[in-house]
């Protein structure tokens, strides 16, 4: 079953280009005969060291000298294709893959695991009885930045009998490989243990760098306290969020906080105490398997003894660590439920503000429909009467009969005969204004519409997305991270002056009702600013100490 596994998935992966190197390690009953080897690997040359045939193939020893034990590795200690570590990508030909995996007793499954995610380790004894081998598996490559991947693996086995470890490792230049590399050429006479590689990344892997990150969190969950809690343990040339003149940058709080807890999150202890479990149980598997012939070499002995204590050691650090970093997020939570009802008191201030000049501008309103609708009913009052009196003013009406215009004796008529002309031009001009009054009013309805969007049904949709796009802008925009040009350590900066609203809400959403947030004397004091781009937001406080909250922010 495994081989055949093997052989699909193999099929089914991309091939990356990578400078491949050969490392050989032999330790010899003769100390001085010891020898450490890195050559390039061509091509050409890949076949013959994997079968140690010509310039690979070992060394004759004289009579008396014998080795003890030695590693064989291929290396590919600076990786540096994009996709050299996603999933179902090998750096091999397809065949020169299936070669190494079988020449060198590799374990099938490791094509298996490109796919993984986090640290992952994995042991077993092979199935031969007769030499058993123990594989192993151990690799962090789900890293993927700038467009490239990041990580290392490495694969291994092991003979019992003949102490020859065999395997394959690589890394890219962000990992550690290159260290670990040179740190087991340092250990010539220790490299009859097969989880000594292993046992050697996994110290680079938690080393002393994640005890500062965890550090250097704390501190500045410190600084963020101080702006959102005016907590008071830190000195004034410190703060970061809080200028010359009082004034809160709540923009890069909100910022700091969402970077210092991805920063916390940062290699969590859990996985890797799980890594160092299944190291534990690899070392009793090797131990209860070995030789009584290797067992009894003192050496041995001792050097398996210092791994566990080592890792021992890792456990009882890596729990420490777990125990910092979670009481850390536990603060960052507090301050992260302060700064939501800073925010959600000052967009309530706002709401009345809001609300009142809403309420002044219905009342506008309305008093100018009052005049409206007077002006309109005294216009139905007097229109009727003088249309009427035009009309009946014209030449083609006669109100005095009895005084004949004309040489007849009879008197004219009060209607004129040719009153007709007058409606003859004035129903079809009435007709011609009413209608091109008609198109015009269609045709600048229909502009209008356009122009909102509302003609095609995506005026609320449209004013949506660009209202989101610019708050996804304003809140991507960076302010300060521990890579950029303010860190933690740096002290404050002028001009740090007002921050906008819009982007410290739509970090945060919105929040529930204020309650109080600190005690001890002082006074603050809110404002707000309106301006094309939205409202700016400024926090002021003055005077020395704490703040006083009394369930509203003051």
């Amino acid at each position: 079953m495994d081989d055949y596994m093997f052989q699909v998935n193999v099929n089914s992966c991309h091939s990356v280009v990578e400078e491949t190197k050969s490392l050989e390690i032999f330790s010899y009953s003769d100390p001085t005969r010891n020898t450490v080897e890195e050559y390039k690997l061509t091509d050409d040359d890949f076949d013959n060291y994997l079968h140690q045939k010509g310039a690979f193939a070992p060394p004759l020893l004289p009579e008396g000298v014998t080795r003890t034990a030695s590693m064989r590795l291929i290396l590919q200690k600076d990786a540096k294709h994009p996709d050299t570590f996603s999933p179902q990508h090998i750096s091999f030909t397809s065949q020169q893959y299936k070669s190494m995996i079988e020449v060198l007793n590799l374990p099938y499954r490791s094509i298996e695991s490109t796919t993984c995610v986090g640290p992952f380790f994995w042991a077993a004894w092979d199935q031969n009885e007769e030499d058993p081998h123990l594989q192993i598996i151990m690799r962090k490559s789900d890293v993927r930045k700038k467009g490239k991947t990041r990580g290392w693996e490495l694969t291994l086995s092991h003979s019992i009998n003949s102490a020859v470890t065999a395997g394959f490792c690589k890394g890219t230049p962000s990992s550690d490989i290159v260290e670990c590399i040179a740190h087991l050429k340092a250990c010539v006479l220790q490299i009859g243990h097969p989880l000594l590689l292993p046992t050697i990344i996994f110290s680079h892997d938690v080393s002393f760098k994640n005890d500062i990150k965890q550090r250097e969190a704390r501190d500045w969950l410190r600084y963020i306290e101080h702006a959102v809690s005016m907590r008071t343990e830190i000195q004034d040339k410190e703060q970061h969020y809080v200028d010359k003149n009082g004034v809160v940058d709540l923009d890069a709080v909100n910022i700091d906080l969402v970077e210092c807890h991805s920063q916390v999150l940062w290699k969590r202890p859990k996985a890797y105490l799980e890594i160092l479990g299944g190291l534990e149980a690899s070392m009793r598997k090797f131990w209860k398997k070995l030789p009584k012939g290797r067992k009894d070499v003192k050496k041995m002995r001792q050097l398996h003894n210092s791994m566990l204590a080592r890792l021992d050691f890792y456990r009882v650090k890596l729990q420490g660590i777990d125990s910092y970093a979670y009481t850390t997020l536990q603060r960052l939570d507090i301050q992260r439920s302060a700064l939501y009802n800073i925010i959600a008191q000052k967009e309530s201030k706002l709401s009345f503000k809001m609300a009142g000049e809403q309420r002044r501008l219905a009342h506008a309103s309305k008093r100018d429909s009052a005049a409206m609708k007077t002006i309109s009913l005294l216009g139905a009052i007097f229109l009727p009467g003088a249309y009427l009196a035009a009309v009946f003013s014209m030449t083609f009406f006669n109100w005095n009969p009895n005084s004949p215009t004309s040489n007849s004796d009879e008197p004219d008529p009060v209607v004129s005969k040719s009153f007709w002309i007058y409606w003859a031009f004035t129903v079809p001009i009435t007709i011609a204004v009413v209608g091109g009054w008609w198109v015009y009013e269609r045709k600048r309805t229909r502009v209008e519409l356009k122009e909102d969007g509302v003609e095609e049904g995506k005026w609320g949709d449209e004013m949506e997305r660009g209202i989101m796009a610019m708050m996804r802008k304003r809140t991507l925009s960076k302010v300060s991270t521990w890579e950029g040009t303010r860190s933690p350590t740096s002290p404050v900066g002028k001009g740090v002056g007002f921050s906008n609203l819009n982007v410290v809400t739509s970090g945060l959403g919105h929040g529930g009702g204020g309650g109080p947030v600190g005690n001890g004397s002082g006074s603050g004091s809110g404002s707000r600013k309106g301006g094309k781009d939205g409202m700016v937001e400024s926090f002021e406080m003055k005077g020395a100490g704490k703040a006083k909250r009394d369930g509203n922010m003051v």
